[in-house]
């Protein structure tokens, strides 16, 4: 049981990784249009509910149990596999607002908060993960 749950967090982890590559690829350009704002939000809500899914498998497979997002993300932070718990918290309030309220100014500062606080929270994560994968 324990070796299945360990190869659910590492194909879970192989998922958040092409999402990461794609988000953290388009968070380090330009943002300029309407279309990219949208795109760079989606992207990060897609990388962030895929790194809070893949934070809790991996919690499972270390013998813990979290049953939402954020009860994964305290877990992680308790455990020191994130750094930074509000941070997090953040985002997932943000994910949370973004999926259903759109507004232009909102949009604009929120992909400045990707580029400048998201993006590299989830890059953190993302390395301290492929370290163990």
């Amino acid at each position: 049981m324990v070796h299945s749950k360990d190869v659910r967090w590492r194909q879970r982890f192989d998922n958040f990784e092409r999402s990461f590559n794609l988000l953290y690829k388009y968070a380090n350009g330009k943002i300029e249009t309407d279309l990219e704002r949208a795109g760079l939000i989606q992207f990060f809500e897609m990388t962030f509910e895929l790194s809070w899914k893949v934070l809790k498998d991996y919690l499972e497979a270390e013998g813990y149990l979290a049953k939402s997002p954020r009860e994964s993300i305290k877990l992680a932070f308790q455990i020191e596999l994130i750094e930074d718990g509000h941070l997090w918290l953040e985002a997932l309030s943000k994910r949370n607002l973004t999926t259903h309220t759109y507004d232009e100014d909102l949009a604009k500062k929120f992909v400045v908060e990707i580029k400048e606080d998201f993006a590299p929270m989830l890059k953190a994560l993302y390395d301290k993960l492929l370290e163990e994968k």
